[in-house]
C-alpha cells in the first residue's frame, strides 16, 4: 500500500472518491464502446442489451469485488455487494419516493422482485459456513445466465413492457452509437480505467478502515456501496422527474440480482482460483445479511400487495436506511 494513503485519512478518502469517479466513468465508456462495436457487428439489439449492456452496468462493482477479493480485503468485496443491495432498496427507492410515486405494478416486476429476494437468500446460503468456495462462486455466476435467459424468453414472447427490459433497451439504444475510432477509444479507455479505479478504491478503503479502527467491511457497506449505487439513484431521480418512474423499479431489481449472481459469483471464483475461498466476515451473518433480506422482503411484499412505492414507503425505506447506517456505526465505533 502506498505509504501516504496508509497514513492520511483525507488522502484515503480522496482515493475512494477518485476511484469511484474513475470507475463509473470507465464503466460508462466500456458499455458505450462495447455496445457500439456489437452494433457494427450487426448483433441483435436484444442480445446486446441483455449481455453487453446488462453485464456492463455491473462492471464497476464486479472489478472492485474481484480486486478486493484478490487483495485480501473480503469485507470490501462482500460489503460492496450487500451494501449496494441494501442501498438500492432503502436509499435509491426510498429518498425519491418522498417526492414522487414509483410504479411497482408493471408486468415482470413481481417475477424480478422474487428473483432479487432469491438471489439474496442464495448469497446467505453459500456464506453460511463462513466462506464462498470456488464451486459456490461458480454456481452463483451460473445463475445470472438463468436470469438473463428468463428476460430473453419474456422479450421474445413480446412481453416487452417489463420495466427491466425497457431499461436495458433504453441503455442499449443510448450506448450503441459512435464512429469506429471513437468506439475503439471508448472501449480501450474503459478497460484501462475500470481496474485502475477499482484498485484505488481498494487501497483507499483498506487504508481508511485501518485509520478509523473499523473493518474494511464497514467501508464497503457504507462509502463504497453508496458510491457505486449513485448511477441507480440518478436513474430513479430522473425517472421520477420525467414521470416515468415505473421504469425505475426495474433498474433497482435488476441491479440487485446482478450484484449477487454476477459480482458475488465472480468474486468467489476469483478468490477460489487463487487457492483461497472468499471469507465471509462474521458481522454479515449476524447483522448485514438480514438487513439485506429484510429490505428485499419488504419491497417484495409491498409489490405483491399491489402498492406503488409512494410517500409512505419512502418514509419507511429511507428511515430504515438511516437507522441501518446509524446501527452499523454504533456496532463498529470509530477508534482513531
Amino acid at each position: 500500500m502506498m505509504l501516504g494513503v496508509a497514513e492520511s485519512l483525507p488522502l484515503a478518502a480522496g482515493f475512494i472518491l477518485a476511484g469511484i469517479v474513475i470507475l463509473l466513468f470507465g464503466g460508462d465508456l466500456l458499455i458505450r464502446g462495447a455496445a457500439a462495436l456489437a452494433r457494427r457487428a450487426k448483433l441483435p439489439p436484444l442480445l446486446v442489451g441483455l449481455t453487453i449492456v446488462a453485464f456492463g452496468t455491473s462492471a464497476p462493482e464486479l472489478v472492485v469485488s474481484i480486486d478486493a477479493a484478490l487483495s485480501g480485503a473480503p469485507g470490501l468485496a462482500l460489503g460492496n455487494i450487500v451494501g449496494s443491495n441494501i442501498a438500492n432498496v432503502l436509499f435509491v427507492l426510498g429518498l425519491p419516493a418522498l417526492v414522487g410515486v414509483i410504479g411497482a405494478q408493471a408486468p415482470g416486476v413481481r417475477r424480478n422482485a422474487l428473483f432479487a429476494l432469491a438471489a439474496g437468500i442464495a448469497l446467505v446460503i453459500v456464506s453460511r459456513d463462513g466462506a464462498i468456495s470456488l464451486a459456490e462462486g461458480g454456481l452463483l455466476f451460473a445463475l445470472i445466465f438463468v436470469f438473463v435467459g428468463l428476460l430473453a424468453f419474456s422479450a421474445m414472447r413480446a412481453r416487452d413492457d417489463d420495466p427491466l427490459l425497457a431499461e436495458v433497451a433504453e441503455l442499449e439504444e443510448a450506448a450503441g452509437k459512435g464512429s469506429l475510432p471513437m468506439t475503439l477509444a471508448a472501449l480501450v479507455v474503459g478497460i484501462v480505467l475500470l481496474p485502475a479505479g477499482a484498485h484505488m478504491i481498494v487501497l483507499g478503503g483498506t487504508a481508511a478502515a485501518g485509520l478509523l479502527g473499523v473493518s474494511d467491511a464497514v467501508i464497503g457497506l457504507t462509502a463504497l456501496a453508496i458510491g457505486t449505487s449513485l448511477p441507480e439513484f440518478a436513474t430513479v431521480v430522473v425517472a421520477v422527474m420525467r414521470r416515468q418512474a415505473d421504469l425505475a423499479i426495474g433498474n433497482v431489481l435488476g441491479s440487485n440480482v446482478f450484484n449477487v449472481f454476477a459480482v458475488g459469483g465472480a468474486a468467489g471464483l476469483a478468490a477460489g482460483a487463487a487457492g483461497v475461498p472468499l471469507p465471509v466476515p462474521d458481522q454479515f451473518m449476524r447483522f448485514d445479511f438480514w438487513v439485506m433480506l429484510g429490505a428485499s422482503a419488504l419491497l417484495t411484499l409491498w409489490i405483491f400487495a399491489g402498492r406503488n412505492v409512494g410517500r409512505l414507503a419512502g418514509v419507511l425505506f429511507f428511515g430504515g436506511y438511516v437507522a441501518y447506517i446509524a446501527a452499523l456505526w454504533w456496532l463498529n465505533p470509530i477508534t482513531f
